[in-house]
């Protein structure tokens, strides 16, 4: 089997920045290596994601979005994640079922237990090998998604959201030392890189 690892983060945190160059670092280093996102990866999972991410969904119930999560989820494993692990590939996730725990979970409040249950479900016991944490406060990933312009609509929920994603990737990382890595995200992009590929190596 190959091995499995996530980048997790609030948003702005960089880490699908960081994902690129990482992959194309393993690349050059010989590594068979995959890059995908969360959710997305694959056709029916990139529809999902454009059906919970479209800022005029405003009416999604909670739940909805976390099953909508979860289903995704469930495609991406079972038609891309899983035969690239059998295949001895190293798989490199923008976001997995953290974000789920994180955004859903502890965010909207519906429950991070009751969250975690509905993916259980849909991955049959796929977890990363090991999960990144690009730890960035929500002030200074907000403002670095203003500077881009627009804004989906997890992005549009608002700064008492934010907060409560941010407080629960950390309890995330502390409970999950083992798979959890935190990164500080608030350094400059050079040296995030650089401390998300030492992770990995020491890690494979």
């Amino acid at each position: 089997m190959g091995y499995f690892i996530s980048f997790e983060g609030p948003e702005g945190s960089g880490k699908s920045t960081v994902i690129k160059e990482v992959y194309d670092y393993l690349t050059q280093e010989g590594y068979d290596v995959i890059m995908t996102r969360e959710p997305g990866g694959i056709r029916i999972a990139e529809e999902i994601r454009n059906l919970i991410l479209n800022p005029d969904h405003q009416e999604m119930d909670d739940r909805t979005e976390a099953l909508l999560y979860a289903a995704s989820r469930r495609q991406h494993v079972v038609e891309k994640i899983q035969p690239a692990l059998k295949a001895n590939k190293i798989v490199l996730c923008d976001r997995f079922i953290d974000s789920s725990l994180a955004y859903q979970g502890y965010g909207r409040d519906i429950g991070i237990d009751e969250v975690y249950q509905i993916n259980t479900f849909a991955i049959e016991n796929c977890m990363p090998n090991l999960t990144l944490f690009f730890d960035v406060h929500p002030e200074i990933g907000m403002e670095r998604i203003g500077q881009r312009g627009f804004k989906d609509r997890l992005e549009q929920a608002g700064d008492t959201f934010h907060e409560r994603v941010y407080e629960a990737y950390h309890q995330l990382w502390q409970e999950n030392p083992q798979r959890i890595q935190r990164i500080d995200a608030e350094v400059s992009l050079e040296e995030v890189i650089a401390s998300s590929i030492k992770k990995i190596k020491e890690y494979i």
